[in-house]
């Protein structure tokens, strides 16, 4: 009887959780949009920036001139939050469709390269970006504006 009891009740309270989940984003072929979260150490803030804008924003921007990516965005809070609520930057990235956005690049590393003969500086640039970042979370959003 406790493992009915036990049973139904986690079904009851259950249901209100699941209707709060929030629509999926397009259908198949529509744009994607991601917003990707960066926490970084106090008082390296403008280093990680400037890090993210030699080392990985123009990986961005040329992964956007083939199509892939249909606009791009990068954003700082103007006032400060909590620190458990707290993010630096956030970068809202528009993909082509979902395939895209959660699918291996296959000419990224081609790209890497060609953007950043300098293989050495760059993987050593890459690791001090991420040395300095507390934490980082990707968000998938979807827009429910009604039209």
């Amino acid at each position: 009887m406790r493992k009915l009891l036990l049973a139904v009740l986690t079904v009851v309270f259950a249901m209100p959780l699941l209707a709060q989940g929030a629509p999926p984003q397009g259908s198949a072929g529509q744009p994607y949009a991601v917003e990707y979260y960066y926490k970084v150490q106090w008082g390296h803030q403008q280093e990680f920036l400037d890090l993210f804008l030699k080392n990985h924003y123009p990986l961005l921007k040329k992964i956007q001139s083939t199509g892939r990516i249909l606009s791009l965005k990068i954003e700082s809070p103007a006032y400060h939050t909590t620190e458990d609520g707290r993010w630096d930057y956030r970068v809202t990235i528009v993909y082509k469709d979902s395939t895209v956005a959660t699918t291996a690049n296959p000419d990224e590393e081609a790209f890497i390269k060609e953007l950043w003969p300098d293989q050495e500086t760059y993987k050593k640039e890459e690791q001090r970006r991420f040395e300095i970042l507390l934490a980082h979370w990707d968000l998938p959003v979807t827009d429910i504006t009604p039209r």
